[in-house]
């Protein structure tokens, strides 16, 4: 009887112990350790959260800084593909509806409206892009949003031009600007889009003779990026120039010391003030037409337009935050506050084959 009893404790012992390995193995057939529930959990939550691929053609440090915070407070994993906004179009054509892409981030409104009208996006209905970013930095059928802002300004010499002497940006089709100017080429799209302005504006005729009267006033054929335009103006072969502030920034605040002195030896001056304003453009994002993961797209979006990623855009790249409860970076406030033209920018994209006809009727290079 007592060896019956003894028999039954070891098979009792036994049973116990294969229900406790069972009980400790997932449905994969790993064994889990004792602590492993709370793991457990934080990893379904990251499988909830995803990830969200991005297309951009931005390729600053900044905008890495701004992805990893995303990743850190939503939990959604940030993939990103760099390249020309021409090239990530050309690529999200091709992809079609087997693209991963979910958000399409370039810069220059022509761009994102060459993307719209590729049916390369959709529409966003999203409350938060619209109250921190203002109508006319968005799309008008809610395709793409305004993530920063950049003014196309003249830039002067500062020894040769005192500022007394610019005021509007017809002012530099004048006799007395003639062989003075310098400006990008025709097929830069922020010559497109300025011109697209114009011709928003003034009309299409007005428009095409203020493109005549700069193309007879250059002082040379139309060379280089922006950052060429200023250095050709302190290097004396022009007084003024047509480019973005955004250039002027990255210069003064890069790691090339000539570059440095270029931007040192030019003022900054914002046309327009008493008329259209200063003519501004941005760079934005919308998803993408076959996003998989368009909940993680909108808010991505939603977090680069916010005050935080607005403060750290506008100190890291020179670039206007579109988000007016954010102040732009001791750099900008030094040129001044300034004017804006008062038009929604889709019209940029809009007016583009316009602008591209008129550069050519007048011998734009």
């Amino acid at each position: 009887m007592k060896k019956f009893h003894v028999i039954f404790s070891l098979v009792l012992a036994l049973m116990l112990a294969l229900t406790g390995c069972v009980s400790s193995t997932n449905n994969n057939g790993n064994t889990a350790s004792p602590n492993n529930e709370g793991n457990n959990e934080e990893a379904t939550n990251e499988q909830e959260s995803g990830e969200v691929n991005v297309y951009t053609s931005r390729h600053y440090e900044a905008d890495q800084m701004l992805y990893k915070k995303f990743e850190e407070e939503t939990g959604i994993k940030v993939n990103v593909v760099e390249g020309k906004g021409e090239e990530l179009m050309e690529r999200l054509n091709r992809e079609g509806d087997a693209t991963n892409a979910d958000v399409f981030i370039t810069a220059d409104a022509g761009n994102l409206h060459q993307a719209k009208e590729a049916e390369l996006l959709q529409v966003v209905e999203s409350d938060v892009l619209a109250e921190n970013i203002p109508e006319k930095l968005r799309d008008v059928d809610n395709q793409w949003f305004g993530l920063t802002k950049r003014a196309r300004v003249i830039v002067y010499d500062k020894e040769r031009v005192s500022p007394e002497e610019l005021s509007t940006y017809e002012a530099l089709t004048e006799p007395e600007w003639k062989d003075r100017v310098v400006v990008r080429s025709s097929e830069n799209m922020y010559n497109m889009s300025l011109l697209a302005s114009f011709i928003d504006i003034m009309g299409r005729d007005q428009a095409k003779e203020w493109a005549q009267g700069i193309a007879d006033n250059m002082a040379r054929d139309p060379e280089g990026g922006d950052r060429d335009q200023a250095k050709a103006v302190v290097a004396g072969e022009a007084d003024v120039a047509i480019m973005n502030t955004y250039y002027i920034g990255v210069m003064l605040n890069g790691a090339d010391e000539e570059e440095k002195k270029v931007a040192e030896n030019v003022g900054v001056f914002f046309p327009n003030q008493e008329t259209t304003g200063t003519h501004i453009n941005i760079s934005g994002a919308g998803v993408t037409k076959h996003a998989k993961n368009q909940e993680n797209a909108i808010k991505f979006i939603e977090f680069l337009s916010g005050e935080e990623a607005q403060g750290q855009f506008a100190e890291a790249n020179s670039e206007y935050p579109v988000n007016e409860n954010v102040e732009p970076s001791e750099l900008l406030k030094s040129w001044g506050e300034f004017k804006e033209q008062d038009i929604n920018l889709s019209v940029l994209g809009e007016n583009q084959q316009d602008a591209i006809r008129i550069f050519n009727e007048v011998g734009w290079k």
